[in-house]
């Protein structure tokens, strides 16, 4: 298997035939692995994925029985990856399937360099989300002194051996800003790709619901870029 994308998925039973339906159109003859981390879901996803999987062979199912964060089922889910790549992305069909497609055929163009990471570069959002996004990702480059912007863009792609290097990842939100900050202190060759983000057909975001919100997000985001640097990470 040559990429494993992991999307973990809470309470996204209405989204779940549609990721589906879209990566078989997309998967043609590529090496490629989607695994559905059910991460702690409280409607009917588990019910929905048992009907779904016999249909998309490419696709296989890891159980969180607890939610413990979004970051948590992303790890539990590349841990059970058997891709050469790996990664992920979101289940909320913000980010397309395609998406997925395009990393692999740059990996291709790369020769599958195991020194590179594959990231999206959001467009189509609004001029509210951009300019809190440019503004946290001001903050981060001057703060850490690594360039890092659009942090929370999908999809996220690397070879294997960058994942085993990780220490003590964490297991919520701020797993994006980790793998990023990660891949430029070890000096990975970072390649963005433009993926369009449009609004969710389904469902609610988990974390973005208003400006509340967003000044949780940004008290806990700093609060681990401040772990990030005090650790000294090289």
């Amino acid at each position: 298997m040559k990429l494993s994308i992991v999307i973990p998925c809470y309470n996204e039973e209405k989204n779940l035939p549609l990721i589906l339906s879209r990566f078989k159109e997309v998967i043609k003859d590529e090496s490629i692995e989607v695994i559905l981390v059910n991460n702690g879901s409280t409607d009917n996803s588990k019910a929905a994925l048992e009907n779904l999987l016999p249909n998309h062979n490419f696709a296989r199912v890891v159980e969180v029985q607890v939610n413990q964060g979004y970051g948590y089922g992303i790890l539990q889910g590349l841990k059970a990856s058997t891709g050469e790549f790996i990664g992920w992305t979101h289940a909320d069909m913000q980010t397309d399937p395609q998406d997925v497609l395009k990393a692999y055929k740059l990996l291709e163009t790369h020769n599958w360099n195991k020194n590179i990471m594959l990231k999206g570069k959001r467009k189509g959002r609004s001029i509210f989300d951009n300019i809190f996004t440019i503004c946290m990702s001001l903050f981060e480059t001057l703060y850490l002194r690594q360039k890092l912007s659009d942090i929370n863009a999908q999809p996220n792609i690397f070879h294997r051996t960058f994942f085993n290097e990780w220490e003590n990842p964490p297991h919520d939100f701020s797993l994006d800003l980790y793998a990023l900050y990660m891949a430029r202190i070890k000096g990975l060759h970072i390649i963005r790709f433009q993926v369009f983000f449009p609004k969710r057909i389904h469902g609610s975001s988990h974390w973005n619901t208003g400006i509340f919100a967003k000044w949780k997000f940004i008290k806990r985001t700093i609060q681990f870029s401040v772990k990030l640097k005090n650790k000294g990470i090289r």
